[in-house]
């Protein structure tokens, strides 16, 4: 095989086989502690592993490196959904830690994302400071929330002859739900595209992984009058019962509405089941309307953590592909110490929302600098480039430029990223 700069000699990095899948998860469960997945869940990812987009590190007949990437589409600031590389199985060995294999995986990687033509590429990170050496920047954050129900009521009322809560069977309404879904993914920067096979994740009910909960239900909001889908809610509920009386507990999995009243239909509806105290969701957006929604937003307890962390693969065209929320004519002087090919002065001129943008290679002065990692972090609109400037990761070189690219690069939405991979 070719050798890849960063390739530590002794090893061998190649490509994936598929006899040798269950040797190459091993690892990756073992880098990330031992335990095995439960059976549904791993041969869920076994059914979506992409064998061609898989790497692997091996010393002698063992793995001991893992990577791979899910071939996505990623909704942009302006609506457009962009092939992107979904980064995923990343693992190393504990024996073969600090021996430049993780290095290796994420060079080749990269090189392959470049030359399949995909803009960006994109993780979640078990830990996060690993990926910002590689160019990838926190570009979401995801909003969770635990609220003792009897504290707390939804304010916002609705038409309950209007809208029609039915409960229904997950497997049964998912079809419905994933074309719902799909009509909200251009709408909110950071959404995926789910591909064939991926609609099986939200419904995913190991009845191992319950831990005391329910099966999986789900209930839709419907028009009363057309029958027309506005929106659905997952969740399980765990029976709890103390001195005084039903304590239990109900875990969000998802909340999708196309409508604000049916929204506020199953919150309302989720807030107030029989025989629970607590409602928790683990992931919403930062500007999820349940905060407005509530009689209490403090009784909610929301706290934040890292979402979506981004890279731009082709800095030109990954500018020139998402809109702008104000008109931007700036200079950016990009450093990339994996992708060269993005390291130089890019000028990117746009006349503001829905009039397209322009992103070419200059040698006029620059206005910014920056690396790729704070292009990742600002490029969906929810970091501003300003904050990274007051965290000294962004220079301004131009009076003024700060503030007008700053604005441009926001967006009316938060970016968010429903689900793991």
């Amino acid at each position: 095989m070719t050798q890849h700069a960063g390739q530590p000699p002794a090893l061998d990095l190649r490509p994936l086989e598929e006899s040798e899948w269950d040797a190459w998860y091993r690892t990756l469960e073992v880098a990330f502690g031992g335990e095995a997945e439960p059976p549904a869940r791993r041969a869920l990812w076994r059914s979506l592993t992409e064998i061609d987009r898989s790497l692997g590190v091996w010393d002698g007949p063992v793995p001991v490196g893992s990577a791979s990437a899910f071939s996505f589409h990623l909704a942009v600031p302006g609506g457009a959904v962009l092939p992107t590389a979904g980064v995923t199985m990343v693992g190393v060995l504990p024996t073969h830690r600090r021996r430049g294999v993780l290095t290796a995986l994420m060079r080749h990687q990269l090189d392959e994302i470049h030359e399949r033509g995909e803009l960006l590429a994109v993780l979640t990170a078990s830990e996060p400071a690993i990926y910002g050496r590689y160019g990838y920047g926190l570009a979401t954050w995801q909003l969770s929330v635990e609220v003792a129900r009897a504290r707390v009521r939804v304010i916002r009322s609705y038409d309950e002859e209007a809208i029609r809560l039915r409960w229904a069977d997950p497997v049964e309404a998912a079809p419905a739900c994933e074309e719902l879904y799909a009509r909200q993914v251009p709408l909110r920067p950071g959404m995926l595209t789910r591909l064939p096979g991926w609609e099986r994740l939200p419904l995913l009910d190991d009845p191992e992984e319950r831990e005391g909960h329910s099966p999986l239900q789900c209930v839709l909001a419907e028009d009363r009058v057309s029958g027309e889908l506005l929106g659905y809610a997952r969740y399980t509920a765990k029976g709890e019962w103390q001195h005084a009386g039903a304590a239990g507990v109900v875990q969000v999995r998802d909340v999708t509405a196309t409508t604000p009243e049916a929204y506020a239909a199953l919150w309302s509806f989720l807030l107030d089941l029989d025989l629970t105290d607590t409602v928790s969701a683990r992931n919403l957006p930062v500007d999820d309307a349940l905060l407005h929604l509530v009689s209490d937003p403090r009784r909610l307890q929301p706290k934040l953590s890292d979402g979506l962390f981004v890279r731009l693969v082709d800095v030109g065209d990954a500018l020139c592909a998402r809109s702008y929320a104000a008109p931007v004519e700036v200079v950016l002087e990009v450093t990339d110490e994996f992708c060269p090919w993005n390291t130089g002065r890019w000028q990117l001129h746009s006349a503001g929302p829905g009039k397209g943008a322009g992103c070419e290679p200059t040698e006029a002065p620059a206005d910014l600098a920056l690396s790729v990692r704070e292009l990742g972090a600002a490029y969906l609109g929810g970091t501003t480039l300003a904050s990274l400037a007051a965290a000294g990761l962004v220079r301004e070189l131009r009076e003024g430029a700060l503030a007008e690219a700053s604005r441009a690069f926001g967006w009316d939405v938060a970016p968010w990223l429903p689900h793991g991979f």
